[in-house]
């Protein structure tokens, strides 16, 4: 039984659930704080999606059939999470999601946790003016370089429709930066 079958089955496993849920957080807080992170931008909102998504993968790990990677199912989980807080947040607001984009980046160098230079802002600004599944794309391969094959996993797409949209979305970043 390799580790991942393991930890899935302890996670099942009503005696062991609170030191497998632990060693998952562990293995994987980190990964999934810079996923939301590069959607959310703010440290602070980061912290509150990261924790609804851990909540969420908690409660609904039962649930979980192992059609797929557990990796690829909890940040299918962050992804929902983060896109509906950026939803919310917009509806709050009474703005739309690009505008809270917008208000987020500029709130970007405010952030005590953000240690990015005036180019880093520029290229969140490119970022910004891309549709969502091309800022997801972009984000998933250029900040945390995975691979095609589990991002299709992820997104639930083919490996050639998110090569064609990184590539549209890395041309866009690309003319936005140099033509700023």
């Amino acid at each position: 039984m390799n580790t991942e079958t393991q930890l899935i089955a302890n996670l099942k496993s009503e005696s062991k659930r609170e030191v497998a849920f632990n060693e998952l957080v562990a293995q994987y807080k980190e990964r999934l704080y810079w996923h939301i992170r590069h959607m959310v931008k703010s440290h602070d909102d980061t912290d509150d999606v990261l924790q609804n998504t851990f909540i969420k993968v908690y409660r609904n790990i039962k649930n979980f059939k192992g059609d797929s990677k557990l990796f690829s199912w909890m940040y299918r989980i962050a992804t929902n999470e983060a896109i509906t807080f950026i939803n919310n947040r917009a509806k709050q607001m009474q703005i739309s999601n690009e505008e809270v984009q917008d208000l987020a980046i500029a709130n970007l160098q405010a952030d005590i946790y953000f240690e990015g230079e005036e180019i880093q802002i520029k290229l969140q600004r490119a970022i910004a003016t891309l549709p969502e599944k091309q800022q997801l794309v972009f984000n998933m391969r250029y900040f945390q370089e995975l691979k095609y094959k589990d991002m299709a996993e992820i997104l639930d797409t083919s490996e050639g429709a998110l090569k064609s949209s990184y590539h549209i979305a890395s041309k866009k970043v690309e003319a936005f930066v140099l033509n700023d």
